[in-house]
Order: C-alpha cells, then sequence, then structure tokens
C-alpha cells in the first residue's frame, strides 16, 4: 500500500492533466491540499479521472483560496468518506463518525474552522502483515498558517490543531488505524528548517508545542503503549512523524521553498509536509517513508510512505464522492447542450446568435474528417468589413508617428517624403526590381521591403531610454535584480537592490549575498 501527500498550489496548475499526474505518482491514496478550486470552478476532467474515485473539500468563505482533494484508486475504494473534522459538515450516509468531545467549541466556531476546505477523511479496509482485517482511517489535513499581521489567524490555527487532535484520538479509540497526513504549517525540529534563527527558543513556538504534545518522543520502545488508550506527557502523544521514525538523522530534507527567492536551488527550505501514524501502524506495518523533492510543479514537493498492508476495495463509493455531485452524475444539462444541437446524421443545427456564424459553431462539433470533405460551395459566405487604414498599399507602422511630417492626409503625401535617404534608395530599388520582373510575379509583390530590425532598434532606444543599469553586489561582482517592498509600513512599494542569485544559507558561496542597496526614488521605475 502505497499513500502520497503533496500541497499542489493550485490543482489546475500542473502542466499535465491530473490523470497523468495521479499515474506518475503511482499511490494508492493521493491526499492534495491547497488545491484553490471551489466547486463551480471545478471541471470534470480534474475531478473524474478514470481508474479513481475523488473527494473534495471547498473553502466557503474565499473564491481561490485553500481546500483539499483526495484521490483513491478503484482498488481502493474506501467504505466511508466525509468533509471535515467537526461532523457538521457530514451526511450521515455514509459518514465517519468518531468527533471526540468538542463542547469546549461553539457551533459557529466550529462551522468556521471546517468552512476553509482543510480536511477530508476517508476510511478504508485493509488486510495487515498479519493478515487480520482492519479499519484504517486517512486524515487529509491543509492547516491554517499563521500571519503575524493577523493575531487571530495564529487562535485559528492552535484552535484547528487542537479540532484535529480530537478527532484523530477519538477515531483511534474507536477501533481504526489512523494516518494524519498534509501540510502541517509548522516546523517540528530544527533539523526540519534550513535557518533556525534561535535554536535555544525553537521549541517556544506554539505550533512546535502542539507537536510535541500530538506526537510520540523518545522516551518507550517504538510501539510501546495501548491504540485504544493514547498515552500523554512527557513521552508525547499517540502519533508518529513517519520520516523521523526511518530517517531520524537525516538533514537537509525540506518540503517546501520560497519560489520568489529562488529557494528551491539552494534548499533553503523547510519540512513542514507530514505523514503521521498511530504508533502501533507505523512500528508494524509501515515500510518507509520519504520526501520525493525531484517533483517539481509547486512550492512543496510530494512525501510518501509505504505499508505491508493491502488495501481491501469497497464494493460502491460513499455518498460524498464526486461523482455523486449532480454537475457530474448527468442530472444536469451541459450549457454546450444548450449552444449546438446534434442531429442523427451527424449535422448541426446551431442556436448562437448569426452574428457568430454557423461555421465557427459546426468547426468545433462536426468530426474532422466531414469537414475535410465538405464541398467549398456548401461553406457559408462571411462578410468581411475591410478596415480603411488597411489597403493594398500596406498598413502604415508605428514610426510614422513619430517622424517629421505635414499635415496633409496620408494618401496626399509622397511616400519617398516621408522616408529618410537610405529608406528611399531601398523603396526605389524595390519599384525597379518589380518592373522588370516577370509579369506573372510582379503581383506577389506589394509593399516596400521594411525598415531594417536594427534601425527600428535604434529609435526605440533613443525614443525610451530605460532604467539605467542595475549595480553590482560586493560579493559576486554580478547584476543586481529590483524588488519591491510589499510589506505594509512606511518603505511600501519603495524599489532596491539585492543579489540576483536564490537565497540561501550564509554559508553557502553559490547562494545570495547579503548586498541591499535602495533605488533613488527620481530612478524608481513607476508602479
Amino acid at each position: 500500500m502505497r499513500v502520497v501527500s503533496w500541497n499542489i498550489n493550485g490543482i489546475r496548475s500542473p502542466a499535465a492533466a491530473m490523470g497523468r499526474v495521479l499515474e506518475a505518482l503511482g499511490a494508492d491514496v493521493v491526499c492534495l491540499q491547497e488545491t484553490r478550486v471551489t466547486r463551480d470552478l471545478l471541471d470534470e476532467p480534474t475531478a473524474i479521472v478514470e481508474g479513481y474515485n475523488s473527494y473534495f473539500s471547498f473553502s466557503r468563505s474565499r473564491s481561490g483560496y485553500s481546500g483539499v482533494a483526495t484521490f483513491c484508486k478503484d482498488s481502493a475504494t474506501p467504505v466511508a468518506a466525509e468533509e471535515g473534522l467537526s461532523g457538521l459538515l457530514a451526511n450521515n450516509q455514509g459518514a465517519i463518525g468518531c468527533y471526540g468531545n468538542t463542547q469546549e467549541f461553539t457551533e459557529d466556531e466550529l462551522r468556521a474552522l471546517d468552512g476553509e476546505g482543510r480536511a477530508v477523511i476517508t476510511q478504508h479496509r485493509i488486510r495487515t502483515s498479519d493478515k487480520q482485517e482492519k479499519a484504517l482511517t486517512v486524515i487529509n489535513v491543509y492547516c491554517p498558517r499563521a500571519d503575524p499581521e493577523k493575531p487571530e489567524r495564529k487562535t485559528f490555527k492552535l484552535r484547528f490543531y487542537h479540532l484535529l487532535k480530537l478527532r484523530a484520538e477519538a477515531i483511534l479509540r474507536a477501533g481504526s488505524h489512523v494516518i494524519i497526513l498534509g501540510d502541517v504549517n509548522t516546523s517540528h525540529r530544527p533539523i526540519d528548517h534550513c535557518d533556525p534563527c534561535d535554536p535555544e527558543h525553537f521549541d517556544e513556538n506554539p505550533g512546535r508545542k502542539w507537536l510535541n504534545e500530538f506526537l510520540w518522543q523518545p522516551g518507550k520502545a517504538p510501539g510501546e503503549g495501548d491504540v485504544a488508550d493514547p498515552p500523554s506527557g512527557g513521552d508525547g502523544g499517540a502519533f508518529v512523524d513517519s520520516f523521523r521514525y526511518f530517517h531520524p538523522t537525516q538533514t537537509n530534507a525540506f518540503t517546501c521553498w520560497s519560489v520568489a527567492q529562488g529557494a528551491r536551488h539552494t534548499n533553503y527550505g523547510t519540512r513542514i509536509d507530514y505523514i503521521f501514524g498511530d504508533r502501533i501502524l507505523v512500528t508494524k506495518e509501515f515500510e518507509d517513508s520519504f520526501l520525493l523533492p525531484e517533483v517539481e510543479g509547486s512550492d512543496h514537493c510530494p512525501v510518501e510512505a509505504v505499508l505491508k498492508s493491502t488495501l481491501m476495495a469497497a464494493p460502491k463509493c460513499p455518498p460524498f464522492c464526486t461523482k455523486y455531485l449532480p454537475e457530474f452524475a448527468g442530472k444536469q444539462q451541459k450549457l454546450s447542450q444548450f449552444l449546438v444541437k446534434l442531429d442523427r446524421r451527424g449535422g448541426t443545427h446551431s442556436s448562437l446568435p448569426d452574428s457568430q456564424g454557423s461555421a465557427e459553431a459546426t468547426e468545433d462539433t462536426a468530426p474532422l474528417g466531414r469537414q475535410e470533405k465538405r464541398n467549398s460551395a456548401e461553406k457559408p459566405k462571411v462578410a468581411v468589413k475591410k478596415n480603411r487604414t488597411s489597403s493594398s498599399k500596406g498598413q502604415g507602422t508605428l514610426l510614422r508617428f513619430f517622424k517629421p511630417g505635414d499635415n496633409r492626409g496620408e494618401e496626399e503625401v509622397n511616400p519617398s517624403e516621408k522616408m529618410g535617404p537610405h529608406q528611399a534608395v531601398q523603396a526605389q530599388q524595390a519599384v525597379i526590381s518589380v518592373s522588370q520582373a516577370p509579369e506573372h510575379a510582379q503581383h506577389e509583390v506589394e509593399t516596400a521591403p521594411a525598415e531594417p530590425k536594427e534601425g527600428q532598434a535604434a529609435f526605440w532606444k533613443s525614443v525610451f531610454k530605460g532604467p539605467p543599469p542595475p549595480p553590482h553586489c560586493k560579493g559576486h561582482s554580478e547584476p543586481c535584480v529590483m524588488r519591491t517592498v510589499k510589506k505594509a509600513g512606511p518603505n511600501y512599494g519603495r524599489q532596491f537592490y539585492v543579489c540576483a542569485r536564490p537565497v540561501g544559507h550564509a554559508t553557502n558561496p553559490a547562494a545570495r549575498c547579503d548586498f541591499f542597496l535602495w533605488v533613488p526614488k527620481k530612478q524608481a521605475a513607476p508602479r
């Protein structure tokens, strides 16, 4: 059994189709975060992939924000699935249940925590390595980010963490194995961060404090403890960071990098994407857990785990499956059916306005071979309105508006009067060449040769001089790049020069040096 988690940074952003992405990852269960798609924008090729069944959670508060999706192979069809952690979004049919004690949350708070589309839960049947049939619950989460400028988001993040812990431990107590995977948005240890600024106070971060309580810490033998009674106290919680379990000392193992700063080139990142599992599952059924930094297409890389267990497919998908949504279940007509009607003979009857022309509607619907066989006499006539400025004499270039001339109309001015000596000689030579050419070839030459490209380039450079050349950084003596301050404050909008190399650790000679220079306001480019 293979499971993969990947913050895809927009489900419609990968160059390949979703089917190819899933095939390349090759996992039985693929959990995606930050899909950034709402239900009204989710298209069928993305949602319905042959050989898979999918489950989406959308943000209800903002468009193009957050969102998670879980794709299961047909051989890994879950027995139950639901959206969210609180149970308020769950359908009673096919729901997983086991919500824990949430009395400390108000209903409005629970709806807000689940309203950003940050969790999808699927429950599967597995056969373990010792031939026992067990339940396995996979919790796909995209945990909130704590914005330093918005204190309420820090509270929101910690409340989401707490709700996640309550739900995961409740499912564990009910007898199911549990895997929690996704973008947790917190690096756990200094080894998981490219440049921890204050290692002595690193653990004081509230998110790291929560991870220390949630995860099992060295202190007891791996696997010790009862799955039905999650331990608490000095040794940590009931779950294990599977990557660190198998690779406890691996350095430079990161999953997220700043794209704007080119940090992936220097591997200057953090590890914030995890696959957590309950103790017994990780110690007895996990074979390995690793990162896939070679997979590009996002500012995150996928993480993967391999288990000895095998998945047992349910006979049918739970009601939460995307294919049961009305827009994908054949219960809703598509817009194309209202625009073009197909008859049994393969012809088309367009209901588009006449200004569209029947040829455009037919071109998109009729088979290619039928269009190639169509007689030219059958094609509808298209009326073309000629532009008065475009004639057989050719259309003037933008350069003519910058050159000296008189106030007479274009047709009243001798073309040679608007040309420089060099261009006039070229035009005269072209006229002589045409007059000496055979009659059948003369009609092929309609305009004089265009002005040489180097002449045009020199002209535009004289009109638009452009900004001054950037300074060279002191660390590498290379041209700098210009950046703009985006953070609110007194310097918002100001421009500055920095080294053009990607950001990296101070000890990395290939990384950006510390050169910094404000752009004088009179030289700053307009925003």
